[in-house]
């Protein structure tokens, strides 16, 4: 299986020493996951007494990756070899019964790099 090409991300409008010759468009990625009752129970206490809930700091790091990964992806489907102006959106969403799911989006402009 061939290497994918490498696609530059960066949360700035233009990237240092290269020139932009085409915008592509807005691409974006999300990823969606549940976080159990356990987890949020035990982050919960952590919070209280004012430690880092560990578990919620590697889903919400997964999510992210799992986001860019999918923003990434969509800008090499359209030719591109850089997103520009990426913003990373976080969202909790609750649902029935008590329980809650973690939404990650990112966003950004997908070009070409000279």
């Amino acid at each position: 299986m061939a290497d994918k090409p490498t696609v530059l991300v960066t949360t700035t409008h233009t990237i240092e020493g290269r020139r932009i010759v085409a915008y592509k468009g807005l691409v974006g990625g999300d990823a969606i996951l549940g976080a159990n009752m356990f987890r949020d129970f035990f982050a919960g206490i952590r919070d209280i007494l004012g430690g880092r809930s560990g578990s919620y700091e590697k889903v919400l790091r997964t999510a992210k990756e799992e986001a860019i990964e999918d923003m990434i992806e969509q800008a090499r489907e359209l030719g591109c070899n850089a997103v520009v102006g990426v913003d990373l959106d976080y969202e909790t969403i609750q649902i029935q019964e008590g329980g809650s799911m973690l939404m990650v989006t990112a966003s950004g402009t997908a070009v070409v790099l000279e």
